[in-house]
């Protein structure tokens, strides 16, 4: 007969075995997992703090969140070019291949059941500087993927790719699961040693690379131009110019013209440096001139960073900082130069325009004068004849006295009459059909190189550059520029142009010639970055201030 012990000890403690076994199982699971978590953690060098519910399988991972910058290009060089030694292979940690200035922000506590479900928290960035600092690597913008990103914002899906690599096979930067990301733009990177095609000699991006040209001897000046040195090319120096600041930022040839990298900030010029091997060349670059303060009274700044942008800017470009104001770009696009008044420069001849002037025939006026005054010399002369000699002699005096006085007042009629004509023309001048900027702008090209200030080998974009070039060493240069294109803005807002204008214009008609170049430059800018990858990305950069990156 079984006994109440018998039972207990054959059935009693098996099941009590059985009902234990769960909870070893798990306190081995869970051991065993909290050492591969802790593992992982120390593979991807990760300073974690790690708990584990031995009872509930449960795994407790608290990791840092961290708010990351790109590095200093010039003074962390070496490390701001180099990928990362031990990068972290735990999802959410791509950005960990690199580099970065980094900031703790709080503590992400995960509670997972296995160490495949450890997730390394997503660090946040400036959109802006991820992708500026990817493009400075030498990653290539993927026009399909910003204009998706345009258009979907968070509905993007995931994996689509934004950046490219060098060689455009692989994705650089593309979009990640929002697992992680609280609502904002959850990106994740990806870069191999393989790719790099860039190195701190290239240019970043907000930089922008002007070129010179070397300084032509100056001839002397003409009659015709007493103030203005005609043969000054574009780069050259002045002939009043008794400093030779200019000619020590000059090479000798032509094939190593000078440059000067501009860093272009939010407000305009930032800072100018030479691109050249010996920096001993350019000892006084000195940009104040050209720097825009808060109060926006320094309009040269304004306009040089307005150019200089316009001239970097194409279908091409894939990130710029500055905005050019909206006043200077409707103003590129206005039509506001009359042809008379180019036919009156001289840039033009009259039958290259629409009729716009009175033409007047005097030819058969003069005739009639003239044989009117023939007639009455006649008439007098027999008259004489039939005098005496005292009387004769009274008579010629006479005669001859009034054909002086009738010479001096025809003189003066006629003076008069031009007179009149001329501001008749005038008037007809400022009336006349107004030219497009770019159609002006080929004229004064044409124009300048006749006249010495422009190379005849260079375009629009080559002359343009060369003026940004001498606008950063040549101060008064550059003040001139701002002069002539703030009044010919003041006269376009006041209603169009007077015979004021046209007077100053002609005063200075080389910056007037120099101005129609920029505006020409902008208004090309405006048509090339309409529609274009730039115009998606710069709207993405502005949507997505600060993105999730893992």
């Amino acid at each position: 007969m079984v006994s109440g012990p018998d039972i207990i000890t054959y059935i009693g403690v098996p099941l009590a075995v059985l009902g234990v076994l769960p909870i070893i199982y798990n306190t081995v699971s869970t051991l065993a997992t909290l050492s591969k978590v802790r593992r992982i953690l120390r593979r991807g060098r990760l300073a974690g703090v790690t708990r584990g519910d031995v009872i509930n399988h449960v795994i407790e991972v608290e990791l840092p969140r961290y708010t990351i910058a790109p590095l200093d290009r010039i003074e962390q060089e070496k490390e701001y070019w180099r990928l990362h030694d031990h990068p972290s292979e735990i999802p959410g940690g791509s950005w960990t291949i690199f580099h970065w200035k980094t900031h703790s922000i709080g503590q992400k506590t995960q509670r997972i059941d296995y160490a495949d479900q450890l997730r390394q928290p997503q660090a946040e960035i400036g959109f802006e500087e991820l992708v500026g600092f990817l493009l400075d690597l030498g990653a290539v913008p993927d026009p399909v993927g910003f204009r998706m990103l345009r258009g979907s914002g968070l509905w993007a899906p995931a994996g689509t790719r934004l950046l490219l690599s060098p060689n455009q096979h692989k994705a650089a930067l593309s979009i990640a699961p929002l697992d992680d990301s609280d609502g904002n733009l959850s990106l994740s990177v990806n870069w191999s040693s393989d790719w790099g095609t860039r190195d701190q000699n290239s240019l970043p991006p907000y930089w922008v690379r002007i070129r010179g040209v070397p300084p032509t001897r100056p001839v002397a000046k003409t009659e015709n131009e007493g103030k203005e040195p005609l043969g000054e090319e574009i780069g050259g120096p002045k002939i009043e110019d008794k400093d030779d600041l200019k000619l020590k930022y000059a090479p000798a040839t032509e094939d190593s013209p000078p440059a000067i990298r501009c860093q272009i900030g939010i407000d305009g010029l930032i800072s100018a440096i030479p691109d050249d091997f010996d920096a001993q060349m350019f000892d006084h670059l000195n940009v104040q001139h050209l720097e825009v303060d808060q109060a926006g009274t320094n309009t040269t700044g304004v306009w040089f960073a307005s150019v200089i942008t316009a001239h970097g800017t194409s279908s091409q470009t894939i990130l710029w900082n500055y905005k050019i104001p909206s006043s200077i770009l409707n103003f590129a696009k206005k039509s506001t130069i009359p042809c008379g008044i180019l036919v009156l420069l001289g840039l033009i001849e009259e039958s290259a325009t629409p009729e716009w002037a009175t033409h007047y025939n005097d030819g058969d006026e003069k005739v009639e004068a003239t044989f009117r005054r023939m007639r009455e010399d006649s008439r007098a002369a027999e008259r004489e004849r039939a005098m005496s000699p005292a009387e004769r002699a009274v008579a010629f005096r006479e005669r001859t006295q009034k054909r002086h006085d009738d010479w001096v007042e025809g003189l003066n009629k006629q003076r008069r009459l031009e007179a009149q004509r001329e501001e008749t023309r005038m008037v007809e001048a400022l009336q006349s059909p107004k030219w497009d900027n770019k159609l002006v702008s080929e004229h004064q090209l044409t124009w300048l190189k006749e006249k010495g200030y422009v190379d005849r080998s260079h375009d629009l974009r080559r002359a343009v550059e060369v003026l940004l070039w001498r606008m950063v060493s040549d101060h008064e240069l550059a003040r001139d520029l701002a002069k002539i294109l703030d009044g010919w803005l003041a006269f376009v807002d006041n209603g169009g142009m007077r015979k004021a204008d046209y007077m100053i214009l002609k005063q200075s008609q080389v910056m007037f010639a120099f101005g129609c170049l920029f505006l020409a430059i902008i208004e090309d800018s405006v048509t090339a970055a309409h529609g274009s990858l730039a115009m998606d990305l710069q709207e993405c950069l502005r949507v997505w201030k600060r993105v999730r990156l893992g």
